[in-house]
């Protein structure tokens, strides 16, 4: 047995989001030094391990390029034996048609430590979430659950004389499990259920028959899917909540990443039956996706930008261990505090480093972040823009020495500009790096593909110029008739020199007043410039 305080956790993600995720495994992903995790693990969860952690994606996916096994048992085995704390993520449950076993006895050869942490398992959690009950005391007393993935190797006869049955893994399968379940005594009338990203903000669900489903479901995605087929798939439409809409496809909810409840206007959901595509960094846009849809929206999040640590930290730690040197520091943004303040913990210190240094803030949000660490800014512009800091700074800058740590590449130079011309000695630092995603979330590109979005949000002038990074490669995807919202003066620059036009502008420069601003023009009858 090795002498190491390394521990491997196989933990359950569960089937998606953070809010099917079990107590035990938000800890461990907080406490992470190395995470390994799955290709259908929601990319929010990976937001929940600390900014130091190693990220290593070693997902599966039918017809693409994968780990192999055998190198994930090895990546395992390593990084335990270096002492650290490996977080070994599974969409949902560890020991369901995963391949747990196997990296256990990886482990277990190379005497590594290991726990196993249950997760919500998507044949459990799919049906439900589809308002679909796997038993019922007259329909169905008993169930199954099997992957498709290998339809030869499945036991059609017996399975075809069990009340509800459960396909993971069978989206690519379909017309195999509804050609094999009819010819081994199944009703062609029996009812089916498709459930694609179950759990997920992106959850789709199809009903039909075995008849009709495979016709119904021509040319479309279903992968991930669990897919239920019996009679208890009738109950879905007494105990799901009333659905928006109804297509060719049968009863389905939508694509979109968050969607609505609601299904008639009312003076609380101003917004219902448009869709928003959401244009930030991956992590930052749920809480404005969150007040979009209780204003009735289905609300697509696209990050147009991926944050991350600078290439390096050498500047950022010379001026930490100088910092009561400093007369100011300048925050700009949400992401210049969060990785300001966590290299100043990973140097040793804490807040009690700025006693004598004066804070400014640019943003109400920024503002809130700085709070959150029991510290109130000096001073915060009123039209909450880094434009007007200058003109209404508090004091004469002359002589004084300001801090400022800011995004690595891409961020304007005119405050720095305008800080030096009052005199100021200005010490700017890269704290953080924003980059421009390699490829658009994929409910993203299909809406946009297929034209149901009505209004794209844009929050900053970096996310105008990504999206037309992203979207360049895509000839089929037309903006015409597309609302173009931005939340202030710069960013619509940018939306007018890439885009061509801004149709929204936020009168207050912050997401409430973009959401405000949005209301407003959909109020007014929604039309374009």
């Amino acid at each position: 047995m090795m002498n190491t305080t390394g521990k491997v956790y196989l933990v359950g993600a569960g089937p998606g989001s953070i809010d099917y995720l079990t107590v035990r495994a938000l800890q461990l992903l907080s406490q992470a030094e190395v995470l390994i995790y799955d290709a259908l693990v929601d990319p929010q969860l990976l937001e929940l391990v600390p900014s130091n952690c190693l990220k290593l994606d070693v997902g599966k996916r039918g017809g693409q390029s994968s780990t192999p096994q055998a190198e994930i048992d090895r990546l395992l085995v390593e990084y335990c034996q270096t002492g650290q704390q490996i977080v070994r993520l599974k969409s949902g449950d560890p020991f369901i048609f995963g391949r747990a076993a196997a990296e256990i006895e990886a482990l277990v050869t190379a005497g590594c430590p290991f726990e196993v942490i249950p997760g919500i398992s998507s044949a459990l959690a799919a049906p439900t979430l589809a308002g679909i009950p796997l038993t019922d005391p007259v329909m169905s007393r008993c169930f199954a659950v099997t992957t498709a993935h290998e339809p030869e190797l499945v036991n059609w006869e017996g399975l075809a004389s069990i009340g509800t049955l459960v396909f993971l893994m069978g989206g690519q399968q379909l017309p195999e499990i509804v050609k094999q379940l009819v010819r081994h005594g199944r009703s062609p009338h029996t009812p089916i259920a498709i459930v694609r990203w179950a759990g997920t903000a992106k959850q789709q669900v199809w009903t039909a028959t075995l008849e009709t489903v495979v016709a119904q479901t021509d040319g479309l995605s279903l992968s991930p899917a669990a897919i239920v087929v019996g009679e208890v798939v009738g109950w879905r439409e007494y105990l799901q909540p009333q659905e928006k809409g109804q297509g060719r496809q049968g009863r389905q909810e939508s694509y979109s990443s968050h969607q609505p409840l609601a299904t008639s206007h009312s003076p609380h959901t101003p917004l219902l039956g448009k869709t928003v595509l959401v244009t930030r960094s991956l992590g930052q846009s749920s809480q404005f996706c969150d007040r979009l849809v209780e204003m009735g929206a289905t609300a697509i999040e696209m990050p147009a930008l991926e944050i991350g640590a600078p290439s390096s930290w050498m500047g950022l730690d010379n001026a930490i261990a100088q910092l009561s040197d400093f007369d100011w520091l300048v925050l700009t943004s949400t992401n210049g505090v969060d990785y300001f303040f966590e290299r100043l913990l990973a140097k040793g210190k804490d807040t009690r480093a700025l006693v004598g240094v004066k804070i400014a803030v640019v943003g109400q949000k920024t503002a809130q972040n700085l709070q959150q660490r029991y510290l109130q800014p000096d001073f915060i512009p009123p039209d909450f823009v880094a434009d007007s800091l200058i003109e209404t700074f508090p004091e004469s800058l002359a002589g004084k020495k300001v801090l400022f740590p800011r995004v690595e590449t891409g961020g304007r130079e005119v405050l720095v500009k305008q800080f030096t011309a009052k005199g100021a000695d200005v010490v700017e630092v890269p704290a953080y790096e924003s980059r421009c995603p390699q490829s658009i979330a994929p409910e993203a590109l299909e809406a946009l593909q297929i034209h149901k979005v009505d209004i794209i949000t844009f929050a900053s002038s970096k996310t105008v110029r990504n999206f037309c990074q992203l979207i360049a490669p895509y000839n089929n995807i037309n903006l015409d008739g597309v609302c173009i919202a931005s939340i202030g003066p710069q960013t619509s620059k940018d939306c007018i020199t890439h885009l061509g036009r801004v149709d929204i502008e936020a009168e207050e420069y912050t997401l409430d007043g973009l959401l405000q601003a949005i209301v407003g023009w959909v109020s007014k009858g929604g039309k374009m410039n």
